[in-house]
């Protein structure tokens, strides 16, 4: 007894485990055949020389291949289907914990260096981070280079800056090889004929000096690499990703160098949502589920952006071991170790684990109501994320038992990127074209028949508009979001009137959906129901910042209503925004002897 009593007292007198500071980088669009000591296609110094160091995992895999819901698991630990979030341009519920809260609550200082709209703060990833650079000016993305440099900076400090005395987690995030490849020089000419590897060949430069930097902080240290998703590249007719669930998108490169980390290559599957789990292992915080640990899993993933938006049979995939199934409509088997391209699929003979089977079958399928863009998004957040690529229509996807599988519509797919394309450049002519081929192929897209009803209000034609929206709400008779396309057609146009009823049933169905919201705000004052119009416009403004002449405006509304001291407030909030250039002194200067507010 008095042994074990003298055991405690120097167990507690031992010092406790300094905990290390944490850099995870995040390297958008990087398959695993594109960076790394055995690829022959592409130099990469910066990952190899980390590799070598570190634990590298042969056969990691992403939890679904769009780049917000990938990192949303990576930060979360949970699969899109325990956090929602299955595709670009939607938000992470305020419920759902962080790893960046946890870590803060922990003592880490937090700060994020991203790299595209499609990881912006205001996607929900943001919370729990001291600092969160999202800050491209008018663009959507900045090159690895300029993030580094900001990244750099903050591991750097001026010398006369007070010194960081609790670890630190630091996420940067890379967004260089996304479509379209344009990598700088030298990389620009070194790879003219494989742009896509210059990309990831530039990236690399920048890791080195990213890791570089931080490497001369004080302390333990971590670091973790690893990709959201790959890239098609024309494998299995996918250019890109999203679509499909093959290797190509689904395989990505992850390794890890840190405390409890031997150097080497592991084989098992892991999913790169152990992230999250790991980091919070060397943080103190939870050792379970930690890729410091040898526990296997059968890894589980999902492909939803086709089932969406286009109303395509959902898609699921398990790997146990070697043996990978996809469930989509019917099963695809493949042997990734002996067959990674995916050619001989095995699902007449193999043996799918009973794990497996079990992962396929109860993997929750979003349902028709899932969370689409959030409801104050701005028409300049969808501009954004069209810029990157991603098209996201906000249309609630159609369920049908005859629905096809994607990998039997990748012809489709440069019709369905062409029309994505040419409707956010506002080409309305030359999309229509494209969008009627898409409909003759798939006649059940209704992502394709709104697009086209868009397309011709868009350009004024009232009579094609209203029957391409007559085709879509036959696709979707029950869709909320048919009725509220064509009631914005109806809006803007001669028969305004006939979206009065629209509009305010969609207002009593989702009352915090911004576009109905202005729309009706706009046939109030029509109506002359000014003070519904006023109520309107006070919401929306809660919901989204207005411009300078949408304070004006409302302010002037107010006015005719003998809201004083509302206009006052309007105005004031214009002033603050457009500072010396407030164009309104004399009617403010007037609002306030009205009020007696001399």
């Amino acid at each position: 007894m008095v042994a074990f009593a003298a055991c405690q007292r120097a167990e507690s007198l031992r010092p406790a485990q300094a905990r290390p500071s944490i850099l995870l980088i995040t390297l958008d669009t990087t398959r695993a055949d594109a960076i790394g000591p055995e690829q022959t296609n592409v130099d990469t110094p910066s990952f190899n020389a980390l590799a070598a160091q570190g634990q590298r995992y042969r056969y990691a895999y992403t939890a679904v291949p769009q780049t917000l819901a990938s990192h949303t698991s990576m930060m979360t630990g949970l699969y899109p289907g325990g956090h929602g979030v299955h595709e670009n341009g939607r938000y992470l519920a305020d419920n759902t914990p962080v790893l960046a809260q946890q870590l803060k609550n922990a003592g880490y200082e937090t700060a994020a260096f991203v790299s595209a709209f499609a990881v912006a703060k205001r996607f929900g990833l943001g919370r729990g981070f001291d600092t969160y650079d999202d800050d491209f000016g008018a663009a959507a993305e900045r090159r690895a280079a300029e993030t580094t440099d900001r990244a750099n900076a903050y591991l750097a400090p001026p010398a006369d800056a007070s010194p960081h005395t609790n670890p630190r987690f630091i996420w940067v995030h890379y967004y260089d090889p996304h479509f379209p490849y344009e990598p700088p020089e030298p990389y620009r000419t070194r790879y003219a004929k494989q742009p896509y590897f210059g990309e990831v060949a530039s990236m690399d430069a920048q890791l080195g000096r990213l890791v570089a930097a931080f490497n001369r902080i004080e302390g333990p240290k971590a670091i973790i690499v690893v990709a959201d998703h790959g890239e098609g590249l024309g494998d299995h007719g996918e250019a890109q990703h999203g679509n499909l669930m093959y290797q190509a998108t689904m395989h990505v490169p992850l390794l890890l160098i840190g405390p409890g980390v031997t150097s080497g290559v592991v084989d098992a599957p892991v999913s790169t949502r152990r992230v999250y789990h790991t980091i919070l292992d060397w943080a103190g915080l939870d050792p379970s589920k930690s890729l410091r640990r040898s526990d296997e899993e059968i890894v589980v993933a999902e492909a939803m952006k086709p089932f969406l938006d286009y109303g395509w049979q959902p898609q699921v995939m398990a790997v146990d071991g070697r043996q990978k199934a996809i469930l989509a409509g019917k099963l695809e088997v493949y042997d990734i170790v002996s067959d990674p391209g995916e050619t001989h699929d095995l699902a007449s003979s193999a043996n799918v684990s009973r794990g497996s089977r079990a992962a396929l079958r109860d993997y929750p399928i979003p349902s028709a109501d899932v969370a689409r863009l959030p409801p104050n998004a701005t028409d300049e957040d969808r501009r954004k994320l069209a810029g990157l690529g991603y098209i996201n229509s906000g249309v609630k996807p159609v369920v049908r038992a005859d629905a096809p599988r994607p990998a039997d519509m990748a012809a489709l797919f440069p019709a369905l990127d062409l029309a994505a394309s040419l409707f956010s450049r506002e080409k309305y002519a030359e999309a229509i074209a494209v969008l009627k081929k898409v409909l003759a192929a798939d006649p059940f897209n209704l992502d394709a028949a709104l697009r086209l009803a868009t397309c011709y209000s868009s350009l004024g034609k009232d009579a094609d508009a209203v029957a391409a929206y007559m085709q879509a709400a036959r696709i979707a008779p029950d869709s909320e979001d048919v009725r509220t396309y064509l009631a914005l057609h109806y809006a803007k146009g001669r028969d305004w009137q006939k979206a009065e009823p629209l509009l305010e049933r969609i207002v009593r169905e989702s009352p915090d959906r911004l576009p109905p919201l202005e729309a009706l705000a706009v046939i109030r004052e029509r109506q002359g129901r000014i003070d519904d119009a006023v109520r309107l416009r006070e919401k929306i403004y809660t919901m989204r910042t207005p411009a300078p002449a949408e304070w004006t405006h409302l302010a002037g509304l107010q006015m005719s209503l003998g809201q004083t001291s509302a206009a006052i407030a309007s105005f004031e909030a214009e002033r603050a925004h457009e500072g010396a250039a407030f164009p309104h002194d004399l009617e403010l200067g007037v609002l306030y002897l009205a009020d007696h507010r001399l």
